[in-house]
């Protein structure tokens, strides 16, 4: 737990701190973000604030990840459990940064072009394709090698798992390897683009993210303590109850850093934000949230304690649908947040009673997955 606790800190720290450094150098690069010209009108004075704030809490998030690692080694030494960086930080730090990356060529064009477009769809869907099926690959494809309690080594779990899963993997349905990796994808598109059009608001997409990465913190540490491949913890007994993961204080680490890297980046984000986490920072966490739901083994989870990213998806899925069937908006406009704000609701309303919704997606999640836990064991 102290690793943790160290990691969110400390990105917690770098990013407080580092994003005022980062405003004033995207300023003076005149990297601010143009606004869409048929949004609403009361966006027009945010026109020039600077963008690409997503670089921020990437950043924050992979120091803190060292500064937690720093930490395990001060801790006595466990057979089981590695200390040194593994392939389920190279998957959810790599989606985090190749997803970032994606996003920052989109945001460099906007920036570059000074206009509202920038990269195209198929340029973004194919970007989003390849990250998702490069780290689903390593995810299905690498099993871990670790101690086990008497010293010898033994392949173990891979990061993602062939059956799809909802509190734990549902053993019949199994899948296949590459039925996972096409799901990995499916779930990385799905949740990128979900935190992109979330992100339309000051602060909206970065308080819902912190409460979600928060989630899969409290989540993975609980796996962790309660970890099949922990011989302490595993015993003779029909109440025995471990979960399958890999690596899940890896996961916990990683989840936590992130969540205190979004909540120092929201000190400069919230209204009147300062700065936008841009692109760059949406398919970060998108991708990185993704990341979690796999590794955790938490997929059909994923909408619930991702609520709010649902919600919003699916308002500019009916509003299209509508459209092109009808000729008829559902909405003033779309995603949801916007038909709020022409039905007259301020930014602050609007962000506040949607980070509520993002919170009971996220309680009625870990309830879900406590209560699943409670139930096997009594």
């Amino acid at each position: 737990m102290r690793a943790v606790i160290v990691a969110m800190a400390v990105a917690f720290l770098v990013s407080l701190f580092g994003t005022p450094l980062a405003i004033k150098v995207f300023t003076r690069l005149k990297a601010g973000q143009p606004i869409r010209a048929d949004g609403p009108q009361m966006h027009m004075g945010k026109k020039g604030t600077p963008t690409m704030g997503g670089v921020v809490f990437i950043v924050a998030t992979i120091i803190a990840y060292v500064a937690g690692h720093i930490a395990l080694t001060t801790l006595p030494s466990q057979q089981i459990f590695q200390v040194g960086p593994t392939i389920t930080a190279l998957v959810l730090l790599g989606l985090l940064v190749f997803c970032g990356a994606v996003g920052f060529i989109d945001d460099f064009l906007k920036v570059r072009r000074r206009h509202s477009g920038g990269l195209n769809k198929r340029g973004k869907l194919l970007g989003q394709l390849l990250v998702g099926a490069t780290f689903g690959v390593i995810a299905l494809y690498f099993p871990s090698t670790m101690l086990d309690s008497t010293g010898g080594r033994t392949n173990s779990e891979t990061v993602g798992s062939t059956a799809i899963s909802f509190i734990r993997e549902v053993s019949w349905l199994d899948i296949g390897k590459v039925g996972s990796v096409i799901l990995f994808v499916a779930v990385v598109l799905s949740a990128t683009n979900g935190v992109n059009l979330t992100d339309g608001l000051d602060g909206l997409a970065t308080g819902a993210s912190t409460m979600v990465l928060g989630a899969y913190a409290l989540i993975a540490f609980w796996q962790y303590r309660h970890w099949c491949a922990d011989p302490s913890y595993v015993k003779a007994g029909a109440n025995t109850y471990c979960y399958a993961v890999r690596d899940p204080l890896e996961i916990a680490l990683i989840a936590g850093a992130a969540a205190g890297a979004c909540v120092g980046f929201l000190w400069w984000n919230t209204s009147p934000a300062r700065i936008f986490m841009g692109d760059t920072g949406a398919l970060a966490l998108g991708g990185l949230i993704a990341g979690m739901a796999m590794s955790t083994r938490t997929v059909l989870l994923l909408p619930i304690i991702g609520g709010l990213f649902v919600i919003i998806t699916m308002s500019v899925v009916i509003q299209v649908i509508s459209f092109r069937t009808t000729g008829k908006r559902v909405f003033r406009m779309s995603p949801l947040q916007h038909h709020f704000e022409l039905a007259g609701w301020s930014e602050v309303n609007i962000v506040v009673r949607f980070w509520i919704i993002a919170g009971i997606g996220v309680a009625m999640a870990l309830g879900l997955f406590y209560s699943d836990f409670l139930a096997a064991v009594t």
